[in-house]
């Protein structure tokens, strides 16, 4: 037992040194999910309560307000050149624990494939000129469930990843998150260890031999079979509703996202870590209108005068929860800096099915 013990973690460092750990992997993944966190930018790990806490933080699936719960979302960016789509299935199996499947789907289509616009006589044929889609793909399997310890909820995702460049090549992925949360009095804890032992993308290139010799022709470098290696992170969340009036409400929540691969541009780094603090609030009206907004992406540049100035990213968004059975919710945000890609807008529908009285935070 000890000796496949030994061969096995053997195994496992082998992989992990051959493997590049590149600092911005699977990054598609870490955009999120559902017009009330971007709104919020991304300060919900410790309030998420329905079928998007499969991607945000699996431990909030069992709060969902539904037996059966149906979330859709919509975006663009790049001015329309970029498409973000999610969809989510929630169900709760009982008053103990639930289940959902996320699939999300970031995609760059109708891509020119320029490699033959020129004969072998060197003549330029624009009819020879075709098209292929870049496209990442994640499947996420989660669960969630209370514990004996009271208003304590656990929860985990099993995400498969698949990534396309045309015909060229792709990969496959597999990773696992795992968070809690935890309510005391008022307050709300939260905390995501996203990809817990790592993720691995398997990349796989098929290249022909007129692609190769336009690569090397142009300067391109020729992408080689690899196993690609995406580091642990760690997601914190804090919160506490307050009670302006009867019909008034405001939930402020906080975040960390911790990183471990180096120094990253964020408002806390150092050579281990990276801490990108970020904020936000919902503003809600006897639980039918919500107002939210935040504030994070907090960091250091150098404008054109060569001065390094702070810069961060404010959100904004509103949504409206229609007899606790449909709630519609929109965000004004980007996916980054606003000098990388313009403000886009972001649509979310979430639909109860046999629903209780829904929560109030959407």
């Amino acid at each position: 037992m000890r000796k496949i013990l030994f061969a096995f973690v053997l195994s496992f460092v082998s992989l992990v040194i051959y493997a590049q750990a590149p600092k911005y992997s699977n990054e598609f993944l870490a955009i999120g999910t559902g017009a009330r966190a971007l709104g919020m930018s991304n300060s919900v790990i410790a309030s998420v309560n329905d079928a998007t806490a499969g991607y945000w933080n699996p431990a909030g699936l069992v709060l969902t307000s539904a037996p059966r719960q149906v979330f859709l979302m919509h975006s663009e960016y790049f001015a329309g050149i970029a498409k973000y789509d999610n969809i989510s299935l929630a169900a709760v199996s009982h008053e103990n624990s639930a289940l959902a499947f996320t699939y999300i789907r970031f995609g760059v289509d109708n891509i020119p494939n320029t490699t033959d616009l020129i004969d072998a006589q060197g003549n330029i044929d624009y009819d020879r000129i075709t098209t292929f889609s870049a496209i990442d793909n994640a499947f996420l399997i989660s669960y969630s469930r209370k514990m004996p310890i009271e208003n304590l909820r656990v929860g985990a995702n099993v995400k498969i990843i698949r990534r396309r460049i045309g015909d060229f090549g792709g990969s496959w992925g597999f990773g696992i998150d795992a968070g809690a949360q935890y309510d005391l009095n008022d307050w709300k804890f939260g905390a995501v260890l996203r990809d817990v032992t790592s993720t691995f993308n398997a990349w796989s290139f098929t290249l022909d031999d007129r692609t190769r010799e336009v690569f090397t022709l142009t300067g391109n470098e020729i992408p080689e079979n690899s196993l690609e290696l995406t580091m642990p992170r760690l997601l914190l969340g804090a919160g506490r509703t307050f009670d302006i009036s009867n019909a008034f409400s405001i939930y402020p929540e906080a975040g960390l996202d911790m990183t471990f691969d180096g120094k990253r541009n964020t408002l806390i780094k150092t050579n281990f870590m990276s801490i990108d603090p970020h904020f936000g609030f919902e503003l809600s009206y006897k639980n039918f209108a919500f107002l939210r907004g935040g504030m994070g992406n907090i960091q250091k540049e150098t404008n054109f005068d060569g001065n390094l100035i702070t810069t961060m990213q404010p959100n904004l968004g509103v949504g409206i929860n229609i007899k606790n059975i449909l709630a519609i919710d929109y965000a004004f945000t980007d996916i980054g800096d606003v000098s990388v890609a313009l403000y886009s807008h972001v649509f979310s529908l979430k639909l109860n099915i046999n629903g209780r009285e829904a929560s109030p935070s959407l």
